[in-house]
């Protein structure tokens, strides 16, 4: 589902050089529930701006589902991400005065698709939530803020969700609810990519990337393979 190949993203600040990909090349198939790892400033967010089709790599290949969506203009990524992809982040970005439901509908704005079409409450029932649909964003626990949030993301049904440090803002117990979510999702079929620096978190997932400066430096999967293959 998804190929980077040798994909680099370099930022200046000031008179410096920030080279926050270096020559990144991965593989994700589709049905993966994968977690990156690595410390502050590894590069893990730029990675997942860049598959997310927020940003675009400086030189390399990114292919989705076998297109360069590289060679996309800004329109057609734009396109891309409404319609194929879900994103999570650690903060809710919750409007405050617009409903649980009515902040789910947000991404149909710039859809075909219509909130009368009942999407917005049956994203809600996927996460559990259909009996706050009409409560505000401070009506409603940091987990379950977090839930409409993923609900948001789940609107278009895309086949690929990507979150962020999904339950950095969370208590234990809320974020485990929150993984557990994540974990029926790619059950159902949904790939997953979830950037944590919390090996807590990381153990949901069925293969670990490992980052620094930049780089993966190991990946859980090909580790497995190499143990079964002696």
């Amino acid at each position: 589902m998804i190929e980077l190949l040798e994909a680099s993203r370099t930022y200046r600040k000031g008179s410096d050089e920030i080279r926050a990909l270096d020559g990144v090349s991965l593989s994700i198939s589709r049905g993966e529930f994968v977690a990156v790892m690595g410390p502050s400033g590894s590069g893990k967010s730029t990675l997942m701006n860049l598959l997310g089709l927020l940003d675009t790599a400086d030189s390399g290949t990114y292919r989705l589902d076998g297109k360069d969506v590289q060679t996309l203009s800004a329109d057609q990524r734009a396109t891309v991400r409404n319609e194929r992809i879900g994103f999570v982040f650690q903060a809710f970005h919750l409007l405050a005065r617009t409903t649980a439901v009515e902040n789910v509908e947000l991404p149909l704005v710039y859809s075909e698709r219509r909130p009368a079409d009942g999407l917005g409450l049956k994203a809600l029932a996927r996460v559990g939530l259909t009996d706050r649909a009409t409560h505000l964003p401070n009506e409603l626990s940091g987990g379950q803020q977090q839930r409409v949030a993923i609900a948001r993301a789940l609107v278009q049904e895309p086949d690929l969700i990507l979150a962020d440090e999904p339950t950095g803002n969370l208590d234990q117990a809320s974020g485990g609810e929150i993984l557990e979510i994540f974990r029926s999702l790619n059950q159902g079929g949904t790939t997953v990519v979830v950037i944590t620096h919390d090996r807590e978190v990381a153990r949901y997932a069925d293969r670990i990337l490992s980052m620094v400066d930049g780089r993966i430096v190991a990946d859980s999967a090909v580790l497995l393979q190499e143990a079964a293959a002696r």
